[in-house]
């Protein structure tokens, strides 16, 4: 169960069950240029078959590629800021051309995950937890009793902190992976974040404020309700609350604590993410709409009403703000002449999107990780939305934390932390 946030992999669990046989076993000589339908259904149990275990190439596009701005400044813990510029007209423009190959159920064996599958290479569903090329699970980390709301790695530091609706916050050593220590809050946790030397957890009616340092806390009273959201914006600590208010402390050094600042109003329902780039204070909520927000006066100068279901999670890339919905879409918005946002570009699921973190690959390339309410996270190239990768879990995935090297974590509503990384040399197809 160990890993190292710092570059070296004491114990890497990147194979979990995949098959070991060459390729060309599953395709011998004088075999027939069809593709099996078993072999496609996960059941082919011939060994060799007259017809191909892969699939036929498709058509050779002679489209230039388009290119591949890289995340610049990360403004936040989800993902990068703004910068660069990147043509609109690029956005899904690739999106046909799929690395990903299917070649089972996409659904994980309940059995397998039991430790009772029977059946070996010849089950037709998945005995692992990601498909893709270029990362693989390094441990896993289990404690947590339910859905896990946060997960903050700060700079610099050896601790992993993950907060969950079960009360509790868990410290965990970085070298050893294993948990250190237990808070127990009481209550439930609704977001977790760090800034400088604070450890911040959104909790009911209030926001809770550690020094890693000092180990000195203050709780920040005004919330009414749950606590869903917590963004760092130039000075000011902003939360997204329950009753649609987005309340704001800015903190005082000389007397060591946060001091209330402005309270936002517009939100008619729960704010449930915020996100802070190009100097403005972006929000969603339930009430299905994006709020605007200039950071130099708190007013808000825009409101964008593109989706029809609540707005689960926001991000920036490049120009770009990124937002998705229980709609089943992921939305692009882009400046027009004025300043104001409009949509560019949307990008359709089968499922409600939950979770959106911008992160790079090995390659330094630009990839959106997608988490969907069919507990499972997709993994993106962007600008062309090229799928590469899906990760799996019991059930939906909430939290998504960066980390350093290639290093980034998955939180699911079992409570279970996953710990992935970035590989420079592909995976096998099912890592």
């Amino acid at each position: 169960m160990d890993f190292d946030l710092n570059g070296g992999n004491k114990r890497v669990f990147n194979r979990l069950g995949g098959s070991n046989r060459p390729a060309a076993a599953a395709a011998a000589k004088g075999s027939r240029q069809e593709v099996c339908s078993y072999w496609r259904a996960g059941r082919c149990n011939r060994n060799p078959c007259q017809f191909l275990h892969r699939e036929l190439p498709g058509p050779v596009s002679n489209k230039r590629v388009a290119d591949e701005s890289g995340f610049a400044g990360p403004s936040h813990r989800r993902g990068p800021g703004f910068n660069g510029s990147s043509s609109s007209n690029t956005w899904g423009r690739f999106g046909g051309n799929s690395r990903t190959v299917v070649t089972k159920t996409e659904k994980v064996c309940r059995y397998w995950v039991d430790g009772s599958c029977s059946h070996g290479d010849k089950c037709r569903y998945l005995h692992c937890w990601s498909k893709g090329d270029g990362f693989s699970l390094l441990t896993q980390l289990d404690g947590h009793e339910k859905l896990v709301s946060g997960i903050a790695l700060p700079s610099g530091s050896d601790k992993l902190y993950t907060g969950s609706k079960d009360g509790t916050i868990r410290v965990w050593d970085c070298a050893s992976g294993q948990c250190t220590s237990v808070l127990n809050l009481g209550a439930e946790v609704g977001c977790v974040i760090n800034e400088g030397p604070w450890l911040l957890v959104g909790m009911p009616n209030l926001v809770k404020a550690w020094n890693m340092e000092t180990s000195v806390d203050q709780s920040l009273s005004g919330p009414v309700g749950q606590v869903y959201s917590l963004v760092v914006g130039t000075d000011l600590l902003f939360a997204g609350t329950q009753d649609g208010s987005i309340l704001a402390w800015r903190y005082n050094a000389a007397t060591n604590c946060f001091e209330p600042a402005a309270s936002l109003k517009g939100h008619t329902l729960a704010v449930v993410t915020l996100y802070v780039g190009a100097n403005r204070l972006y929000s969603g909520s339930m009430d299905k709409s994006i709020k605007v927000w200039s950071l130099d006066n708190l007013q808000c100068i825009q409101t964008l009403t593109d989706h029809t279901s609540v707005v689960m999670s926001l991000i920036c890339w490049d120009q770009f703000l990124l937002s998705c919905s229980l709609d089943n879409t992921v939305k692009i918005w882009a400046a027009v002449e004025g300043g104001n946002l409009e949509v560019t570009y949307t990008h359709k699921e089968e499922h409600g999107v939950l979770a959106l973190c911008g992160v790079h690959d090995a390659e330094a390339k630009p990839v959106l990780l997608c988490s969907c309410n069919d507990s499972t996270l997709r993994l993106y190239d962007l600008p062309s939305f090229t799928e590469r990768g899906k990760i799996f879990a019991k059930q939906e995935i909430r939290s998504i934390q960066i980390g350093p090297g290639g290093i980034f974590f998955t939180g699911d509503g079992t409570g279970q932390v996953k710990v992935w990384k970035w590989s420079t040399a592909p995976t096998t197809a099912m890592s």
